[in-house]
């Protein structure tokens, strides 16, 4: 099994396209709040990334999901493919539940003690009271997506993905504006139209998979095994945790510019939201390679990681650098999307030109580690993500006991993170790839 550019690019593309609509929500929430309020736009960004934080424990499990789907297509055992994925959605509606209530109860407190302004703190907390319920449809939604990714058969994801970004899109006109005789609910409007979205992209998959797909191919008819549950959970844990603790950087990031003021926060998740097209880019390309590494083992290739992933590295430079040289050439209208007031586009500049930049550094990073999750080696992609918050965290603090920094000075945070990410993780691959033993039952850790 060798993998051409090609056929990288036909299996990462509706990935690519599937995550870009999905953040096309939080994009049109930006753009819509933008329009609304500077308090609400820059709530949105504290708002996001703390459910996001939420969301990214379900997130991690899907990446288990997906590296034990992928294992059991490389091997040819696709009837154990549907079993997996049954095991995976038991787990993620109980994890809903579970995370929904902790967070109606725990975060009005937790947020209050984060958050200086009284404005944008009751702003998070209505986002992110209606958000909660989109974890019902959200987490089940991975387990398809999971599922379509292992196998490889990816292009139901690009169908599902479009049609969920309009109906948010419909939804945040009516429900934040207040169209057609709805009351205008603002950010509280935001979270509604995201929560029903996701719920219309839970049926979408739920009528494709009953309609479409080979139930008795894939033994996708549904039955519990404890066992292999235990197995995904114990794969899982690891991706859960370092998918969770990825994003708390970026929160935490977000609470330090929220005590530089109202403008500054606008300005951060303007700036955020055009680092989300980039962000996608990256994270399709990684996550294609997880997937493929996994494949490339269970089909006994392990020498060809190397090669797989240099692959997918220049592919990922190949497309996104002219979206990068298009946004430097118009930074103006670019920022202007987000946003009609002039201090707030000036005030941005330099850190949008900081936040491009970016693109080169991180793309190894990314690639390198996720290729780690994709050799069932979970636990190490920990380690290497808890060493590299440490160094975000603490760059940050340092930048913070220096009163008036510049926000773009800030956003170089993010290079100390992916250049960090990138030498743990090329390192253990440079050094490991030919040597992986990994047992075809999976996943007994490394220690």
């Amino acid at each position: 099994m060798n993998f051409s550019y090609k056929q990288i690019w036909l299996i990462n593309y509706p990935v690519m396209m599937s995550l870009l609509m999905e953040q096309l929500i939080n994009m049109t929430d930006a753009v819509c709040l933008g329009r609304v309020g500077k308090v609400e736009l820059g709530a949105s960004a504290l708002a996001c990334m703390y459910y996001l934080a939420i969301y990214m424990l379900g997130f991690g499990f899907g990446l288990g999901i997906q590296v034990l789907v992928a294992r059991k297509n490389g091997e040819g055992r696709l009837s154990e493919t549907g079993e997996v994925f049954w095991q995976g959605q038991y787990f993620l509606l109980a994890l809903a539940l579970a995370l929904c209530l902790l967070s109606e109860f725990l975060s009005p407190f937790l947020l209050r003690r984060m958050i200086a302004s009284d404005a944008v703190w009751q702003a998070v907390v209505d986002y992110v009271r209606w958000r909660n319920y989109g974890l019902f449809f959200a987490f089940p939604v991975l387990a398809f997506r999971s599922f379509f990714v292992g196998i490889t058969k990816t292009k139901v994801l690009i169908v599902n993905s479009v049609l969920m970004v309009l109906v948010n899109v419909v939804l945040n006109y009516i429900l934040i504006f207040g169209r057609f005789g709805f009351p205008a609910l603002g950010i509280s409007g935001a979270a509604i139209a995201s929560s029903l979205a996701e719920g219309f992209s839970l049926l979408f998959f739920s009528v494709y998979v009953w309609k479409k797909v080979d139930w008795k191919r894939f033994g996708l008819k549904p039955v519990f095994r404890f066992a292999l549950l235990r197995q995904l959970f114990r794969l899982s844990v690891w991706t859960m945790v370092r998918s969770f603790v990825c994003v708390i950087p970026w929160f935490y990031f977000f609470v330090v510019i929220e005590h530089l003021g109202e403008s500054q926060l606008a300005i951060a998740n303007i700036i955020r939201n055009v680092f989300t097209i980039f962000f996608v880019i990256m994270n399709s390309f990684a996550t294609t390679t997880s997937a493929l590494v996994s494949n490339l083992i269970g089909a006994g290739e392990r020498g060809r990681v190397m090669s797989l992933c240099r692959k997918v590295m220049w592919l990922s430079y190949g497309i996104g650098t002219p979206f990068v040289l298009l946004a430097l050439l118009f930074p103006t209208v670019v920022l202007g999307v987000y946003t009609n007031e002039v201090s707030l586009v000036d005030g941005a500049f330099w850190p949008y030109l900081v936040m491009l930049t970016n693109y080169f550094l991180a793309i190894p990073g990314y690639i390198y580690c996720n290729a780690v999750i994709g050799t069932g080696h979970t636990r190490t992609a920990f380690a290497f993500q808890l060493v590299t918050i440490a160094g975000y965290v603490g760059y940050l603090l340092l930048l913070s006991g220096f009163p008036g920094m510049p926000l773009a000075v800030y956003w170089t945070a993010d290079h100390v993170h992916v250049l960090l990410l990138f030498i743990l993780s090329y390192s253990y691959i440079r050094k490991e790839y030919k040597q992986f033993n990994l047992s075809p039952v999976l996943y007994k850790e490394d220690n």
